[in-house]
């Protein structure tokens, strides 16, 4: 059907005809784009001056106006419809009942609507009120009625914007400052607002009414295709949902993908972070630049009286490096520079701008990307300097990186980094994209510089330790393999790429052996001495550590986390310097575990004991109070089956969260018979505070003699809360580790973390009667990690059929 007869079939058949002319317009898929946006504000334009002409009969002095998306003619297919009805002043009842002959078939079709009845001085009046107003009027398009009327209100409004900007566009920028404070950044979020999040439709908008100012123009290039995406993918999110909403959330993301004939939700998200990219910095160049302006407009009066009122000021230049100086609060390019002539000079900018702590200018970076000229290989000393210069600059990095990808210069210089470019990250931990983590890893790796020996080994590696997840498999092994290929070209010695791709290739094996593996036992600490093979490479390793957890989020990283991954560095260090650690003897218990063990065997019962434990001052943070590591929960149990799954079920009723678990049989003084089996464990309060210890003891006293249903208590809890729809969970894998340890097979649990989780994979391998020596559980987001150090009941490892069948059986029971 031809857009002619999708008109003609409005006309013909009032309010009927249009909602059959539109949803046939909308389920023609090859229209879809601007194509069918504008056919849409089309048939509504003829629609409605169907309605205003016959209900206008008569009439003068009266128009219909579309503002906003639709006076852009950009409607999508669950758009309000933006209307103002604009009168002369004339007769009130007969603008009164033009306006319900128009409103109410709206209505009646299910339309949302906005819409307005006001005199062109009313219409001023109210913009010069409320910025929604005004940027909404800037896009008046007038639909019917007295042409004369909405022209001379267009005129108005915008010479009314032009007089004003200089005190609305300051008002206008905190009011977007304060809603990116709230909806976050457009580029990094995994359920992003298309529209109110910083860098989508909102914000394109503004550009556009700071440029209808002439004070400031955003930069073109790129910008028209970026809000042309985002308005595709919020046409796409209206179809698959039904719903007028912005949000793409997770479960419409494969849908909407589809919608736009894209291969998967991650494609999708990668297009609407490159778009958000483009509006964001687009934003941000625009916004400095009215800065400039309006504060040279402030100035210039004062100067031009100084000056005699006749010369013109100029701007001072200070020189910053060669062939690059500072001016009026950017950093630009010398006169004498020469891009097409000095390879260098784009990372030399980068560096000096960084250093400086200013932005680099539009102009001189799209100068630099037109001009720039590839660095030989391997680069010269200078340029791996400068690199390493800009990634050591701290916070400042961040904004000068962005300038440069903006351009396409990162590319140009690191042509892997591509892949990683906008990449997504399904999880809940990590709360930016890779590329955005990578110079995030760079930044906090800066703040470590003085604990290394070697900087700028620390630093390219953070912005490299995550290279490989552009490719498939496991990326730390890709990762290893590019880094190789990458540092070579940068200039590094044979020496140094080794440690480069060493410690990209166990980027996480610190936290991830403190975490899952017992740090008593020699193996542990003799494979990551290994693995990592020096002091230095260690002292890296550590730092880098540190700095990827930081720049991952919150979740990833706390004082416990940093307590773990200490003692093991210690541990490797004293292996690494020649130690070598004999196979580990029991512990003397302490005096406290002493007590509570012949409590436990005189009474019969367990008994136990809550302290907390804190991290004692540092050099970094010397004062203050000590920061909590948790809470330390001490139980002696009178040895028998089915402890393990008892106390993690009190727990997990109790809603306390475990960090580290340990049980080992302990041996009691002369003369005190009995066996008792020692709980040491590190737990937290999910939320509120700790349980009293009476009441835990209870529970526990009653879960081991049966008569606390702890399964069934678990199950009812979580009946109780409502089921979330979301991504759907991988499946839980359990595997055996048989190298990690020489004293117990080491089983590894990966699941969706979930209430009770710790209870049924205890009474799992209570059920094949295996005992639990130790228990190393990490919870990164959503997802569990738990390593468990189990023997046979003579206290020896697993023969290999065996562990294998606990391994099959507990993942079956988990998956079950």
């Amino acid at each position: 059907m031809s857009s002619t007869d999708v008109r003609n079939e409005a006309e013909d058949s009032g309010p009927s005809g249009y909602a059959a002319a539109r949803l046939r317009l909308l389920t023609e898929g090859a229209r879809s784009g601007p194509p069918r946006r504008a056919a849409l504000a089309e048939l509504t334009d003829e629609w409605l001056t169907g309605l205003f002409a016959a209900g206008a009969e008569g009439m003068r002095g009266v128009s219909l106006i579309a503002v906003g998306g639709y006076g852009r003619g950009e409607l999508s297919p669950r758009s309000d419809l933006d209307l103002l009805l604009l009168h002369d002043g004339g007769d009130s009842k007969a603008v009164a009942a033009l306006a319900d002959r128009i409103w109410y078939p709206v209505w009646d079709l299910g339309l949302a609507l906005d819409h307005s009845v006001r005199t062109p001085a009313e219409a001023r009046k109210t913009a010069g009120e409320d910025l929604k107003v005004q940027l909404g009027l800037l896009d008046a398009r007038h639909i019917a009625g007295d042409l004369g009327l909405t022209a001379a209100l267009r005129t108005s409004v915008l010479a009314d914007w032009r007089n004003q900007a200089p005190k609305r566009l300051p008002e206008l920028q905190e009011l977007s400052v304060e809603r990116a404070e709230r909806q976050g950044e457009l580029q990094y979020l995994l359920e992003p607002d298309l529209k109110e999040a910083r860098g989508g439709l909102r914000d394109a908008t503004i550009l556009r009414a700071v440029a209808a100012s002439w004070l400031a123009d955003a930069p073109r290039e790129g910008l028209d295709d970026a809000r042309r995406r985002l308005l595709d993918v919020r046409d796409a999110l209206h179809l698959s949902t039904g719903r007028a909403t912005d949000r793409l959330a997770l479960q419409e993301q494969d849908q909407v993908a589809a919608e736009l004939g894209l291969l998967d939700a991650d494609t999708l998200l990668r297009q609407v972070y490159e778009a958000a990219r483009v509006i964001s910095y687009a934003s941000d160049v625009t916004w400095r630049e009215v800065g400039r302006v309006l504060r040279a407009r402030a100035v210039r009066p004062r100067l031009r009286a100084m000056l005699g009122g006749g010369a013109k000021p100029t701007a001072e230049r200070s020189p910053l490096a060669e062939g690059v100086v500072e001016q009026d609060g950017e950093v630009v390019l010398a006169r004498a520079a020469r891009p097409d002539r000095d390879s260098v000079l784009p990372l030399r900018a980068a560096a000096a701008a960084a250093q400086a702590g200013l932005p680099l200018s539009l102009h001189a970076v799209r100068r630099m990307a037109a001009g720039a000229r590839p660095l030989p290989t391997p680069w010269p000393a200078e340029a791996r300097e400068q690199l390493v210069t800009l990634l050591g600059s701290g916070r400042p990095t961040v904004e000068v990186w962005e300038a440069l990808e903006a351009e396409g210069l990162i590319t140009h210089f690191l042509p892997d980094w591509e892949r990683v470019r906008c990449r997504p990250q399904r999880n809940a931990v990590h709360i930016w994209t890779v590329d955005r983590h990578l110079i995030e890893t760079a930044v906090r790796a800066s703040e470590f510089t003085r604990r290394v020996h070697r900087p700028d080994l620390l630093l390219v590696a953070a912005l490299l330790h995550d290279i490989g997840k552009g490719w498939p498999g496991d990326h730390s092994v890709a990762g290893e393999i590019i880094v190789k290929d990458v540092a070579a070209r940068i200039g590094f010695d044979r020496d140094d790429v080794a440690v480069l791709s060493t410690l990209v290739r166990h980027h996480l094996l610190l936290v991830d052996t403190a975490t899952r593996r017992d740090l008593e036992d020699p193996a542990t600490v003799r494979s990551v001495a290994e693995a990592v093979g020096s002091q230095g490479t260690l002292e890296l390793l550590h730092a880098l550590t540190e700095a990827d957890a930081l720049a991952t989020g919150p979740a990833a990283w706390s004082s416990w986390r940093g307590s773990l991954v200490a003692d093991l560095v210690k541990r490797v260090g004293a292996v690494l310097a020649g130690d070598d650690p004999d196979e580990p003897e029991a512990a003397a218990p302490t005096a406290e575990q002493e007590r509570l063990a012949i409590e436990a065997i005189a009474t019969g019962s367990p008994v136990l004991s809550l302290r907390a434990q804190t991290e004692p001052p540092t050099e970094e943070q010397p004062s203050g109070d000590p920061e909590p590591l948790g809470v330390e929960l001490l139980i002696a149990v009178p040895d028998q089956p089915g402890v393990l799954p008892a106390v993690a079920g009190v727990l997990a009723m109790h809603r306390l969260t475990v960090r580290t678990a340990e049980l080992r049989a302990l041996d009691l003084p002369d003369g005190v018979e009995g066996s008792v089996l020692l709980l040491n464990w590190r737990v937290a309060a999910e939320y509120g505070s700790l349980p009293q210890a009476a009441r835990l003891r209870a529970d526990l006293v009653r879960a081991l003699d049966g008569s606390l249903d702890i399964a069934g208590r678990l199950a009812e809890r979580d009946a109780a809360y409502p089921r979330r729809r979301g991504v759907v969970a991988p499946p839980p894998r359990v595997t055996v580790h048989p190298a990690a340890s020489r004293l117990a097979t080491v089983i590894e649990v990966r699941a969706q973390d979930a209430p009770g989780l710790l209870f049924r994979i205890g009474r799992a391998l209570e059920d094949a009667s295996v005992r639990v020596r130790s228990a190393h559980v990490s919870t990164p987001g959503a997802n569990a990690v738990d390593a468990f150090y189990v023997t046979g009941p003579e206290g020896a490892p697993l023969p290999g059929d065996e562990a294998a069948a606990v391994a099959r059986k507990l993942e079956e029971t988990l998956r079950g």
